[in-house]
């Protein structure tokens, strides 16, 4: 079938609104070009070169696939038809150009006109049979961006493979390598991963890809040479429809994962492919098929195969860390998924509920292996979370003796020398303790926006103010949907620019309570009275504070700011009698309100108790400049550990 020679092909190839230039290795519709991939491309070559014909898939293997290529031919072929498909507005289930001869090949159905390649059209008749499930396996996954699909095809340099090989636990993985001919692996420095789609049929799965794709972001993030974007920037893509131009364009980077998982009882299937994002080209897919509980092993084995793809330089102990991960037993995995999936639900701001839920999950994973680390570590961080409700002397030795436990039996766990180092800055004032603690968190993470963002608070806390912000910057790039630099901003005085941020921002997230009283904050700053109280207001209605927030609408229609002040500082009182507030807000309602005596006596009050941890924020916080005067005052910053010398002279 493949007997006609290049040369007697017409240089350009017609058919409906379409033309084919072979020499330029274009496809145009009435004169535009359609962006179309090489394989893709030489797909639509094979089919117009015998329109009406059969062309068989191990024709267009021996054709396009060469057989030096190690290949996973299966879903690279159906990769390739379907771009092809999309680049002609054509579908499977109603063909108007390629119709899919299920288990035989492909056929072009109608007019080509170039000489010598011309046909009568072939009549129109139904698709003999639904595709193979091998070639429609993740049709519901690319509803997402229409132009994506999740293929299992990889490829690798044959380091990688001996990377892989050498990889820890009883994994079943198949390998599957393919380089597109002819073609170079582009250099990709910073990465996003997409949510995992769960393909397992069953809704009740969600937190099982939720769960995967948040270890595979974190297998990742550990990695030096890459910049990779957090969990809560990409997670705002699941099932969206946005393409990937305008997804590199938002989150700044030139590589793109995306695959699925299937889960069947207690076997495991994970796919993933790697994205050149700036010119739409598959790098790197690969499929693996596991046990249930091998499932962490499986995704360090993918970070590493990813890592080699984009020829990232490993650390030794990188590549030490990522082969750390050991098969954990079912019941144990399944309760630190769940409580994974619940936590991010509490940060997402679905109740408090969700974090009990977390915890309860967490000790069940315990419960189930007491020396699965990484448990006692997320238990930490619920803790940490939960630690602006609860009193210190309650909380404070449950963060410590969960992140200790972590690091007892894993002492390379960024999340539990962060929440190590959150105990020692703000409960503890164990200043030098605390900024060991972040740096370790940062070496073992480098991309946790959550690490370089709280690092960027003690920096500016201590006056270190330039180094805070770069902190926060960095956190930024790192989670860019996110906010991270507008409270640097604020606490460098620099009001104007933290509002035009938050405003922005809150467009995208009306609901995020802390944004809005962080507005509010600038907004009095600047002695914008009615807009301060508008966002404060706001904040504490999100914060679940309704009645609160209708007594300051009404002090305010009484007698302005200073009414509402008035109101909301009354309300916290009662508030923090049934033990539902902190002394240190009441304590910034009263300075706002101008009463410094009343904000003097919370503030030792909250020092007395350590209720808050935003007392080591006594030196940056604006909202203390009218006390910086006051000896009482001077007495806290000295308590607190910070150096007098860094205090904000005002």
């Amino acid at each position: 079938m493949w007997g006609v020679a290049l040369q007697d092909v017409s240089p350009t190839l017609r058919f409906s609104d379409f033309e084919v230039d072979l020499r330029a290795g274009e496809l145009r519709k009435q004169g535009a070009r359609i962006k179309l991939q090489e394989q893709p491309f030489q797909i639509l070559q094979a089919l117009l070169e015998h329109p009406g014909q059969v062309v068989t898939r191990e024709e267009l293997q021996r054709r396009i696939w060469p057989a030096d290529t190690f290949v996973d031919f299966d879903h690279g072929l159906y990769n390739a038809i379907k771009r092809l498909r999309e680049a002609l507005g054509d579908t499977a289930d109603m063909p108007r150009f390629i119709e899919t001869l299920p288990k035989r090949g492909y056929r072009f159905k109608g007019v080509v006109n170039g000489n010598g390649f011309g046909s009568a059209p072939v009549e129109a008749r139904p698709v003999e049979q639904a595709p193979s499930v091998r070639e429609e396996v993740s049709i519901a996954s690319t509803k997402r961006r229409g132009p994506r699909i999740l293929s299992a095809v990889l490829v690798a340099v044959a380091a990688v493979a001996v990377l892989l090989s050498a990889a820890p636990g009883g994994i079943a993985s198949t390998f599957r390598r393919w380089f597109s001919s002819g073609t170079s692996v582009p250099a990709i420095h910073s990465l996003a991963v997409l949510p995992l789609q769960n393909l397992s049929g069953d809704p009740a799965q969600d937190y099982f890809a939720d769960g995967m794709t948040e270890e595979l972001i974190t297998e990742l993030s550990g990695i030096n040479a890459l910049k990779v974007i957090s969990r809560t920037s990409v997670m705002r893509y699941k099932k969206s429809d946005k393409s990937l131009p305008e997804i590199e364009s938002e989150l700044h980077v030139d590589g793109i994962v995306e695959g699925s998982v299937t889960r069947k009882g207690n076997e495991v299937r994970v796919t993933a492919q790697l994205i050149y994002a700036p010119e739409d080209k598959n790098v790197w897919a690969h499929s693996y098929e596991g046990q249930f509980q091998d499932s962490l092993t499986v995704q360090s084995e993918v970070a590493s195969a990813i890592a080699g793809a984009v020829r990232t330089q490993i650390a030794p102990d990188e590549q030490t860390r990522l082969q750390a991960a050991r098969p954990v037993s079912p019941k144990a995995l399944e309760a630190y998924l769940q409580g994974t999936y619940h936590f991010n639900r509490y940060g997402y701001g679905f109740g408090l509920e969700e974090a009990d839920k977390a915890l309860e999950c967490f000790r069940q994973a315990i419960a189930e292996d007491p020396t699965f680390a990484r448990a006692y570590a997320s238990m930490a961080n619920v803790y940490y979370e939960e630690g602006v409700l609860v009193p210190q002397a309650q909380i404070v030795p449950l963060i410590k003796a969960s992140a200790e436990k972590a690091l007892a039996l894993d002492p390379n766990l960024p999340q539990a020398h962060l929440s190590l180092a959150g105990v020692k800055v703000n409960y503890e004032w164990d200043w030098q303790g605390a900024e060991r603690e972040y740096k370790r968190a940062i070496e073992l993470d480098p991309n946790s926006a959550l690490a370089h963002e709280a690092f960027g608070e003690y920096l500016l806390a201590v006056g270190r103010m330039e180094e805070g912000l770069n902190e926060k910057e960095w956190a930024q790039e790192l989670d860019p949907v996110g906010w991270h630099v507008e409270v640097g901003l604020y606490e460098a005085r620099r009001y104007d620019q933290a509002i035009s941020l938050l405003t922005k921002y809150l467009e995208s997230a009306p609901a995020d309570g802390r944004a809005h009283f962080y507005l509010s904050e600038c907004y009095a700053q600047k002695g914008m009275y009615k807009e301060a109280i508008q966002h404060l207001r706001m904040a504490a209605a999100l914060f679940g504070l309704k009645e609160i927030a209708d007594s300051m609408d009404r002090g305010y229609a009484a007698s302005g700011y200073k009414g509402a002040m008035r109101e909301l500082a009354k309300g916290a009182e009662q508030l923090y009698a049934r033990h539902q507030f902190t002394s240190l807000f009441i304590a910034e309602f009263y300075v706002r309100l101008g009463d410094n005596e009343r904000a003097l006596k919370w503030l030792q009050q909250d020092y007395k108790k350590r209720e808050d941890a935003g007392l080591t924020e006594l030196n940056a916080d604006p909202v203390w400049d009218p006390l910086r005067s006051d000896p009482r005052f001077k007495n806290l910053v000295r308590g607190v550990g910070l150096p007098e010398t860094n205090i904000v002279a005002r």
